[in-house]
C-alpha cells in the first residue's frame, strides 16, 4: 500500500532544524536561527533542498527583463545528514536567484563539494557558517514594522 505524504512547503528555519539539523552543530543552529524572524525556506519536490527567502516576499527589479521578482538568498540542502550550500537556486516566475548566492558559493572552500542533480554543493561546517550567514543578512532586507507588529499580535496571548 503506497501513503502519500504532502511536504510542506514553506517551512521556517525552526522547522528546517527540527527536520534535518540533528548532527549540525550548536554553532550552526545558532547562526541559522539569525535568519528566522527575516527569512522563510520553501521547497519544490525534494524536501532536502531549500531556497532561502525574505518572509515578506519583496519584490526587486529583474536585471534583464522588465519584471519584478522575489529574490532567494542561497539554498541549504541536506544530504546524509550534512548540510550544505547550494552553487544554484530554483528560479521561477516569481523568484530570482540574488547576486550573494554565487558570490557566496565562489568563496567556500571546495573542500567537501558534493553534486547532486547536476548541482555543486559545498559543505556547510563551523569554519563558514559565519560568513554565510553574514552575506545574506547584509543583503537580505530587515523586516517592515508592520510585520513585526502581527508577528506581536499573533504571539501575545489574551487573558481575557
Amino acid at each position: 500500500m503506497r501513503k502519500n505524504f504532502r511536504i510542506k512547503k514553506t517551512i521556517s528555519m525552526k522547522q528546517f532544524i527540527s527536520e534535518f539539523g540533528e548532527n549540525f552543530s550548536e554553532h550552526i543552529k545558532k547562526r541559522l536561527l539569525e535568519l528566522e524572524i527575516r527569512c522563510v525556506l520553501t521547497r519544490k519536490d525534494d524536501i532536502y533542498r531549500v531556497d532561502i527567502k525574505h518572509v515578506e516576499h519583496t519584490k526587486h527589479k529583474c536585471l534583464s527583463e522588465p519584471c519584478e521578482k522575489e529574490y532567494i538568498y542561497g539554498q541549504f540542502v541536506v544530504l546524509e545528514n550534512t548540510l550544505y550550500f547550494s552553487e544554484k537556486c530554483i528560479e521561477s516566475d516569481n523568484a530570482m536567484e540574488s547576486p550573494i548566492v554565487v558570490e557566496i558559493f565562489n568563496s567556500l572552500d571546495n573542500t567537501g563539494m558534493i553534486s547532486d542533480k547536476e548541482t555543486l554543493l559545498k559543505k556547510v561546517d563551523d569554519t563558514n557558517i559565519n560568513y554565510i550567514i553574514d552575506s545574506i543578512l547584509t543583503v537580505c532586507p530587515e523586516v517592515s514594522q508592520k510585520y513585526l507588529d502581527i508577528l506581536k499580535q499573533m504571539t501575545s496571548i489574551s487573558t481575557r
